[in-house]
C-alpha cells in the first residue's frame, strides 16, 4: 500500500526505528529520536544500496516520489544514482572564477618578481572580477569573457585588454589541469584584441650618443651627482633602470670585476652576472666616497631605505634636452640606452649571444636557454663591456674635442 501525506504526518515514534514502505524500494524511515527521513533501496551492479532522498519534512512525500523517479530512470540508463548524486554535489562546490585565478596566481607568482605579482592580480582584481569574479568556473563562457576584454579595450587600454586575456586564459589553463573544468573559454580568443602598432622605448641614435656624453659629464654642475653616476652606470652596464635603482653595495664584488644580480630582482627570475669594466669600477669608487659602503647606492632623497625614485634619471636627461621638443636632439628615456648599446655592439661585430645574455634576455629555445644560462659567455662578456666602456670614452673624448678645437 502507498503511504498517504497524513499517515506520515501522524505518525509518532517508538522505541525502535520505523519502516514505512511506499513501494519500489522507498520507505519513510522513523527513527526512534524523532527523525524522519525518506530512503530508497535499490540494486546496482549486482549490489544492495540505498539512496538518501531527503529529511522530511523538508521533503514532502511528493518530493521523494518525484526522487524516486529520478532514481528509477537513471537505473534504468546504467547510472548509479549515489555516484550522480555526489557529481552533483561536486559540481555544486564547484570554485567560482576569482577562487580558481587566485589559486593560479599564488601557483605561479613564485616565478615571478614581486613587482609582476603584483601587477597581474591587480589587473585580474580590476578589470575581470566586477564581472565573472562571483561565477562558477565552469559555468564562465566565451561570450562573458570577450565582454570584460572589449570593455578594456574601449577604454583604450589596448596591452592591458591583452593581459588580462592572457592570465584568464592561463588561470583555465591551471583549473583544467588540476580537473576544476573541461574546457577553456579564453582558449580561442587570439588576435580579438585591435592591433596597435608597437612603440619602442626612445633610444638615442648613435650620431648623437658623443654629444650626449659631453653634456652628461657636465650635468653635475647643475644637477645631482648621484644621478649622474646613475646615468653612466646605466650605460656602462647596459642592465634594466630597475636593476641599477635597486642595487645594494653587497652585490658587488669589485675584486672579481663583477656585480651578482639576484634572481629575485631579475624580471625572469635568473641570477645575473654583470662583468664590470675599470670604468665601472671607478665610478663605484667614487659613488662610494659619498654615499658610504652599506645599503643601496641610490636610495632616495626623501627615504633612504627606498631606491631613487623611476622618474628621477628619465628627467635628468630631459633636463639636458633629450626629451623630444629641443630641435637637433631626439628622445631618449634610460631603458633606450640598452637598444644604443645593443645595435653599436651587434655593428662591430660581436657575438648576438653575448649581447643577448649581456641583456638578460631569455631564450625561448630550451636546450639553447640551458647552455646560455650556465655558460653565460662570461669571459667573452667581460672582454665586450671592456670595449664598450672604452668606446663611450673615445666618443666622449672626440667631441670634445671638436668643441674646443
Amino acid at each position: 500500500m502507498s503511504l498517504t501525506a497524513l499517515q506520515i504526518k501522524e505518525i509518532k515514534p517508538s522505541k525502535k526505528d520505523q519502516k514505512l514502505s511506499d513501494g519500489e524500494g522507498m520507505y519513510f524511515l522513523v527513527k526512534a529520536n524523532g527523525s524522519k527521513y525518506w530512503r530508497l533501496d535499490y540494486r546496482f551492479g549486482g549490489k544492495r544500496k540505498t539512496l538518501a532522498i531527503g529529511v522530511y519534512p523538508q521533503v514532502s512525500l511528493k518530493e521523494a516520489r518525484e526522487k524516486r523517479f529520478e532514481a528509477k530512470k537513471l537505473l534504468s540508463d546504467g547510472v548509479d544514482p549515489n555516484e550522480q548524486k555526489k557529481a552533483r554535489k561536486r559540481n555544486e562546490e564547484a570554485p567560482t572564477f576569482e577562487e580558481i585565478a587566485l589559486r593560479w596566481w599564488q601557483h605561479e607568482q613564485g616565478q615571478w618578481t614581486d613587482g609582476h605579482a603584483k601587477r597581474v592580480i591587480k589587473r585580474l582584481t580590476d578589470n575581470s572580477f566586477y564581472a565573472l569574479g562571483n561565477l562558477r568556473a565552469d559555468k564562465v563562457t566565451p561570450l562573458q569573457v570577450i565582454d570584460v576584454i572589449k570593455k578594456i579595450e574601449g577604454r583604450g587600454a589596448l596591452d592591458v585588454a591583452n593581459r588580462v586575456k592572457q592570465a584568464i586564459k592561463a588561470t583555465y589553463r591551471y583549473a583544467i589541469q588540476h580537473g576544476v573544468v573541461t574546457t577553456n573559454p579564453a582558449s580561442d580568443l587570439d588576435g580579438i584584441v585591435k592591433y596597435r602598432k608597437v612603440e619602442h622605448r626612445p633610444s638615442l641614435p648613435k650620431n648623437e650618443l658623443p654629444k650626449f656624453l659631453t653634456e652628461l659629464e657636465g650635468y653635475a654642475d647643475r644637477g645631482s651627482i648621484f644621478t649622474q653616476t646613475a646615468i653612466k652606470l646605466l650605460l656602462l652596464t647596459m642592465v634594466r633602470s630597475s636593476e641599477l635603482r635597486e642595487a645594494t653595495w653587497g652585490e658587488f664584488e669589485c675584486a672579481d670585476c663583477l656585480w651578482r644580480i639576484p634572481a629575485n630582482r631579475m624580471k625572469m627570475k635568473t641570477e645575473h652576472l654583470v662583468p664590470l669594466s675599470t670604468q665601472s669600477i671607478q665610478l663605484l669608487n667614487q659613488l662610494k666616497l659619498v654615499s658610504g659602503k652599506k645599503g643601496l647606492l641610490f636610495p632616495s632623497v626623501v627615504n633612504r631605505r627606498k631606491p631613487m625614485s623611476d622618474n628621477t634619471m628619465r628627467q635628468a636627461i630631459f633636463r639636458l634636452g633629450y626629451d623630444g621638443n629641443t630641435p637637433g636632439k631626439s628622445k631618449a628615456v634610460p631603458h633606450g640606452f640598452r637598444a644604443t648599446a645593443s645595435s653599436i655592439l651587434n655593428e662591430q661585430g660581436f657575438n648576438p649571444d653575448a649581447i643577448e645574455r649581456q641583456l638578460a634576455h631569455m631564450e625561448r629555445n630550451s636546450v639553447r636557454a640551458a647552455y646560455t644560462h650556465h655558460a653565460r659567455y662570461l669571459e667573452e662578456r667581460a672582454q665586450m663591456m671592456q670595449w664598450w666602456a672604452d668606446y663611450l670614452d673615445e666618443k666622449r673624448r672626440e667631441h670634445e674635442e671638436i668643441i674646443y678645437v
